[in-house]
């Protein structure tokens, strides 16, 4: 390929570099790569990608964008909201650089469309934000040969690293062997995230992305950067492949996709999913709180800071962390009714009070989130 005056007067600063060049441009410019999220990663990686030259970008995402987005996926704008965030994403790359293909998957990655999708282009990025999305990027990029450029952040810390068995290093699984059990790891949703944190790890995930496609540098196969934002340090670890890996060992059991929900422990979506004995829906605490002769206590387990930003009239607070040391100020012979943001922690703090002896506990489905989208539009949602 040729590059043009355009092109030329647009990547000059990469030209001039001696380990790039007009030779290793043509390189950037020739790769391919797939972005797995196109949310708080995917926005600088695809940004930056585009200034790069790189050639064709995917964008795998099956979500829209939404005001929450916006703390931190810079990809897309306040008047972004409520669209597909592939296509928020792909007008904002084709503003930067007009001369680079963008492929859209609108869709979910699954075990029927990874290996497919995945073999269109020669390097993966993952910005997910769940283990059964990262274990199946993994397992799909060592079954295909593929480099998977893994990412992840959550609150103030971030890690980095290059899987990629076929180059001599560890696959996700050698460090990960097995998936933490389900709802132990909070969601960014549930635990935030520093909006700059993003940007500094996937700038890192792209400057490795640059790095493979120029074949310049040491990269992070075989290392797990960690970043802490906070301390502002960065940490290295010494990643080996694992002979015994069931996907990269010696003697490989997993010789194709699998069911990945399953394999991290997450059940099956019901039948009739509005259907479920230990929750309520927020028209039930609704009217628990408005009639008293009901007898049904309402908490509200999120954090303090939670509550500051918004809370229901009338509903008291024990966090979640606390309520080992407070259950004894409830009744375990009364109604009870727990409420967080989204549902989550409220289940945890069901099970807890379960084994407590509570008989009577149910979990708000849907949390405050729920409340302030069918109850009261005037509590704030974050």
């Amino acid at each position: 390929m040729q590059l043009n005056n355009d092109e030329i007067r647009r990547y000059s600063r990469h030209l001039i570099l001696p380990e790039v060049g007009l030779a290793g441009q043509k390189k950037i410019c020739s790769t391919s790569v797939l972005c797995i999220g196109a949310g708080g990663l995917g926005a600088p990686i695809g940004m930056y990608l585009a200034a790069a030259g790189i050639g064709k970008i995917g964008l795998l995402d099956f979500d829209v964008v939404d005001f929450s987005n916006l703390q931190r996926q810079i990809i897309h704008g306040t008047e972004d909201v409520g669209r597909p965030k592939t296509e928020s994403a792909r007008d904002t790359i084709k503003s930067i650089n007009p001369n680079v293909e963008v492929v859209l998957h609108n869709t979910r990655i699954t075990s029927e469309n990874a290996l497919e999708i995945i073999s269109q282009y020669d390097i993966v990025v993952d910005g997910t934000d769940n283990f059964p999305t990262r274990y199946l990027t993994n397992d799909a990029c060592v079954l295909l040969k593929k480099p998977n450029v893994y990412g992840s952040i959550f609150r103030f810390e971030g890690q980095a690293s290059v899987f990629a068995p076929h180059l001599g290093g560890p696959c996700y699984r050698c460090l990960y062997p097995e998936p933490p059990p389900p709802g132990m790891v909070p969601s960014c949703a549930e635990g935030g995230v520093l909006g700059v944190l993003p940007g500094i790890v996937g700038c890192i995930q792209t400057t490795e992305i640059l790095k493979l496609a120029l074949g310049k540098g040491s990269s992070l196969i075989g290392r797990l950067l960690l970043f802490n934002a906070l301390d502002m340090k960065f940490r290295e670890l010494k990643l080996r492949r694992d002979p015994a890996c069931p996907l990269c060992g010696e003697n490989p059991s997993i010789t194709q996709l699998i069911d990945y929900e399953v394999f991290c422990g997450i059940p099956a979506e019901p039948e009739n999913p509005a259907v479920n004995p230990d929750e309520v829906s927020v028209q039930e605490m609704k009217r628990a709180l408005d009639d008293p002769k009901l007898n049904i206590k309402v908490i509200d387990v999120r954090d303090p800071d939670e509550y500051e930003i918004a809370h229901i009239k009338g509903v008291p607070q024990i966090p979640l962390g606390s309520l080992p040391q407070r259950f004894t100020e409830l009744d375990p012979n009364q109604t009870i009714y727990l409420h967080c943001k989204s549902g989550v922690r409220s289940m945890k703090a069901l099970n807890f009070l379960r084994e407590q002896g509570f008989k009577y506990v149910k979990s708000v489905k849907g949390g405050i989130s729920a409340w302030a989208d069918e109850i009261d539009h005037n509590v704030a949602k974050y």
